[in-house]
């Protein structure tokens, strides 16, 4: 299967200041979004997702490497034709309403005015702001004016979507509104690569993540594949476990808690815990619960972070 969305070996270094110093925003970055699938691009603020983008886009043509959308090379008219696109600063036409602005949209991605003004109603409404957009522009919120640009990025029923920072200015309510547009979106067969360095929206609906920092892609694939390697931890809650049995998993390295009625005993290993779950289970003693802590996606984006950082 093709992918929709493909980087192979991007890197961009930029010329800043005075002297022309050299500075590397992107560093051969290679991942792939397949057809239907909701990509998050995740990193922390500067880690080069708004660069990356925008090559995809051919908006900034990358030092090295090459991008394709849809098959065709970034930047060209191929790549664009099914493509809708959200930037991390939306700028609109202040001087238009919203409704106007949303038709003009339409009319510029090649709809006749009758549909370009039916598709602005319907997507008004799935963005939340039905009633709201027979407005200035300049009158909008920041909220309002980032679900307009939503708006404008479907406007041309993309089959690629491509969105920066698309909760940015949003309160929670207006969150939630986005992503279930993105789930959407995904049910209705559209591809959608979006950045973020907001963790809850990368779980919430993800299909997949890549993990970006100081420019280089430390990570990438399914969560369950990039959080669940193996468990940190194990917690075993029993209750009437015999005194002797309780020591002797304590003197095997096991940390024992009395809670109440009940016994937790946490193991560094899982084998080490299933051990002892089945000695437990022998003893007769009654078991309450048996809980893997395995490494969050926090756990492991602070990592990749922190590991870049020390390594700089």
């Amino acid at each position: 299967m093709q992918a929709q969305v493909r980087a192979e070996n991007l890197s961009k270094t930029f010329r800043v200041g005075f002297f022309a110093r050299k500075v590397r925003a992107v560093e051969s970055l290679s991942f792939e979004v397949r057809p239907g699938e909701i990509f998050g691009l995740l990193g922390p603020n500067g880690a080069g997702k708004t660069t990356t983008i925008k090559m995809l886009l051919g908006f900034v043509r990358p030092s090295s490497g090459q991008a394709f959308i849809a098959g065709a090379p970034a930047g060209t008219l191929a790549s664009r034709r099914k493509l809708g696109y959200l930037p991390e600063h939306p700028a609109l036409y202040e001087f238009l309403r919203g409704d106007e602005y949303l038709e003009f949209a339409g009319r510029l991605a090649g709809l006749s005015r009758s549909d370009a003004r039916q598709r602005s109603a319907t997507l008004l409404e799935r963005v939340g702001l039905a009633g709201r957009a027979d407005r200035r522009i300049r009158k909008f919120s920041k909220g309002m004016v980032q679900r307009l640009a939503l708006a404008q990025s479907l406007i041309a029923e993309p089959e690629t979507v491509i969105l920066d920072e698309p909760m940015s200015g949003l309160d929670p309510i207006g969150r939630k509104d986005v992503r279930d547009l993105i789930l959407e979106l995904r049910v209705e067969g559209r591809t959608v690569l979006f950045s973020t360095h907001i963790l809850s929206d990368v779980e919430a609906i993800c299909d997949r993540v890549g993990i970006v920092v100081e420019g280089r892609l430390t990570d990438c694939g399914a969560l369950h594949e990039l959080v669940a390697p193996g468990a940190r931890a194990v917690e075993l809650v029993v209750e009437k476990i015999p005194q002797e049995l309780s020591d002797r998993l304590a003197a095997s390295g096991a940390q024992v808690l009395k809670r109440d009625l009940a016994t937790v005993l946490t193991f560094s290993e899982e084998p080490k815990a299933r051990q002892a779950l089945a000695s437990v289970l022998e003893a007769g003693a009654t078991v309450i619960a048996f809980t893997p802590h395995r490494r969050s996606l926090e756990e492991l984006f602070v990592a990749r972070a922190r590991g870049k950082a020390a390594t700089s």
